[in-house]
């Protein structure tokens, strides 16, 4: 077995939240358990006991008592979590009233701005009561287009308390990016920023915005964030909606109050990745966020009330979502908006010195291109209070850990987690009490019945398989937006294995009781770590006259993940130099950068089923010199000869 890359001191776990709930339970119910695995044991088999310890240690103050911890049927999805019980998620988050330090808002400009909790209760107040005069109760929609700013979490905390639903996505999105998620929700209020600095330039989001708005008719009020575009007035904007500027929408002043909504009443609505079609939303309820947070904050990532947490995101990814979950332990929250190497790759490293953050969260990309950039942190910065590194997006690469070790930090916890955005959380994650071990997630996480599975169903340990979780967890969605019979709901994620939830990652467990993941099992793109619906891509590639049909890939490259395109173009058009340009503008103006192929590869055909799908899985199967399987479900199995070992995806 190999060796650990770090082990905690006896000291350092007795001083964790992990060992002192391990405590708690063991004396709560009479039990001796002696370790992790045990704990996790017990968290599985007695879920409805480690839930409502769950809800004790954290706090989680129902206004109306449950009946029960859990009523469930004898298969997913049937589970009614704390039925009868109702609570808000914003009072949860702004229970700290005092002077100290809720958010420090850092922009790529140099830009601070700092809210105590007191502050940031006052603005949650005041932007409560304009919503409420705007029309937001219970069960509208409130979305931002917005950076990630204390603006944005303003936002959602006063929808939170009213017990309207959030959602939001960031202004790197595509216009029809935009319009694909939020024209389905149909939101009341858009919080939206009128521009945005990355890379060192500000950028213009007028025009952008307008043509969002001429898709949002049902929208009652917009509401702007100048941001990086401080000229800009009301009447910049074409709506019918009323339309306010930040600063003239609300005071900040008094107390906020809270609404009292049901355990599974919708929170926020998050996006999948737009594999088959627009992307499905997925609606996440209010106690259940709140309780994997806590746990996966407090617990997994031992957050207390003292430390200063950061997680490089943006409002369009989940980590937003659990990052801001850290004001329920009172902590302080560090928001980062821009390049996260601009000016110079060591930016969030100087942050982690200049704001004392002790738990810092990143992608696996980052760390690698940091490595590459040749910093060497331990060398040029202090991470005194550093404790923790948490790393998500894809996994982590054995050399990063071998990095992480070596040139930043010998005495960390460096956690890779993984999750995602159907469940807002984790399933596998990082644990101050364990091992470190080169290439592994620690361990699964507590109350997550979480298994790798083979074809036919069997748990395995020691081989790749199917990422399963078997029973009932807290943060399962409530369901999707404008799914009434739950038909979509239960096909994304309980066909493969009927009345299991299956999660679509390719993954081994690991001797030590770890977890790897080798990347998505379904032709999901994950470039850099950001997963990207091959939908997403084909819908603007349509737009581009000379090309008839198109297929993406993720082809393994260097260590990460980059996106293929292979296009079908007419009869007397060549794919050129210009031809190839137009592709990536038309991606890169409707989506984001990271939907831009990195190769662009004419072919005669695309492989697709008798029902006439593409094959995406058969391709990239091709592409990397693997078998594929079932070839006989092809109408032109012969096309799948066309992208093997192609010469323009050899550099």
């Amino acid at each position: 077995m190999q060796q650990p890359l770090w082990t905690p001191t006896a000291a350092r776990i007795g001083a964790t939240r992990m060992d002192a709930f391990r405590r708690f339970v063991n004396q709560r119910h009479g039990l001796e358990l002696a370790d992790y695995p045990a704990l996790h044991a017990w968290s599985v088999s007695e879920r409805e006991a480690f839930w409502q310890a769950i809800a004790e240690v954290f706090n989680v103050r129902f206004d109306q008592a449950p009946r029960a911890v859990l009523e469930e049927g004898p298969a997913m999805p049937s589970a009614h979590w704390f039925p009868g019980a109702t609570l808000n998620f914003a009072e949860h988050l702004l229970r700290r009233r005092d002077d100290h330090p809720a958010i420090v808002a850092i922009g790529e400009d140099g830009s601070r701005e700092q809210l105590s909790y007191a502050q940031l209760a006052t603005h949650v107040a005041g932007l409560q009561r304009s919503l409420r005069a705007a029309g937001v109760g219970i069960g509208d929609r409130v979305a931002a287009f917005m950076p990630n700013t204390w603006q944005t979490l303003v936002g959602m905390l006063a929808t939170a308390s009213l017990g309207a639903t959030w959602s939001s996505c960031s202004p790197d999105f595509g216009t029809q990016g935009v319009i694909d998620r939020f024209g389905q929700i149909e939101p009341k209020v858009l919080i939206a920023c009128a521009g945005y600095r990355y890379a060192g330039k500000n950028l213009d989001l007028t025009d952008k915005l307008n043509e969002i708005l001429t898709h949002l008719p049902t929208l009652q009020q917009l509401v702007v964030v100048p941001y990086a575009n401080t000229g800009c007035q009301a009447e910049d904007f074409k709506t019918q909606a009323q339309v306010a500027c930040w600063e003239d929408f609300y005071q900040a002043q008094g107390e906020p109050t809270f609404t009292s909504v049901p355990f599974a009443h919708p929170l926020y609505i998050l996006y999948s990745s737009g594999t088959t079609g627009v992307p499905k939303c997925i609606v996440h309820g209010v106690g259940g966020t709140l309780l994997q947070h806590v746990k996966e904050l407090g617990l997994h990532s031992d957050v207390t009330a003292e430390d200063t947490l950061f997680y490089y995101t943006t409002c369009g990814w989940m980590m937003w979502n659990w990052l801001v979950s850290g004001l329920a332990l009172g902590a302080t929250l560090v928001l980062y908006d821009g390049s996260p190497f601009h000016p110079e790759p060591t930016r969030l490293i100087d942050l982690i010195d200049a704001e004392d953050i002790s738990v810092f969260g990143t992608s696996a990309k980052f760390i690698a291109a940091l490595e590459k950039s040749g910093a060497k942190p331990r060398e040029t910065h202090e991470l005194h209070r550093l404790k923790a590194i948490l790393s998500t997006g894809s996994p982590l690469a054995h050399e990063s850990f071998d990095y992480v070790y070596r040139d930043i930090k010998a005495d960390v916890c460096l956690s890779s987690i993984s999750g995602g955005t159907d469940i807002v959380s984790c399933f596998a994650l990082g644990n101050p009490v364990s091992p470190v071990y080169r290439g592994e997630i620690q361990c699964k996480g507590l109350g997550m019945d979480v298994q790798v599975w083979d074809d036919a169903g069997k748990a395995v340990v020691g081989e790749k398989g199917e990422l399963v979780c078997a029973r009932h967890f807290t943060s399962m969605p409530v369901g999707f937006w404008n799914d009434a019979d739950g038909e979509k709901f239960r096909s994304a994620y309980f066909e493969t294995f009927p009345g299991v939830w299956a999660h679509g990652d390719y993954a081994e467990q690991t001797p030590t009781g770890g977890l790897i993941i080798h990347g998505r099992s379904d032709a999901v793109l994950n470039p850099g770590g950001v997963r990207i619906g091959t939908a997403e891509i084909y819908r603007q590639v349509e737009k581009v006259e000379q090309v008839l049909e198109s297929i993406a890939i993720g082809q393994e490259w260097d260590g990460d993940v980059r996106v293929v395109l292979f296009v079908r173009v007419r009869d007397g058009v060549t794919l050129d130099e210009a031809l190839q340009k137009q592709i990536c503008q038309v991606i890169r103006a409707n989506t984001t950068p990271r939907h831009v192929p990195a190769r662009i590869v004419a072919v005669a055909d695309i492989p697709r089923t008798i029902s006439g799908k593409i094959v995406e899985l058969a391709v990239r199967n091709v592409v990397h010199g693997k078998p594929v399987k079932n070839t006989d479900a092809l109408a032109n199995p012969e096309a799948l000869e066309l992208f093997r070992n192609l010469p323009q995806l050899q550099q």
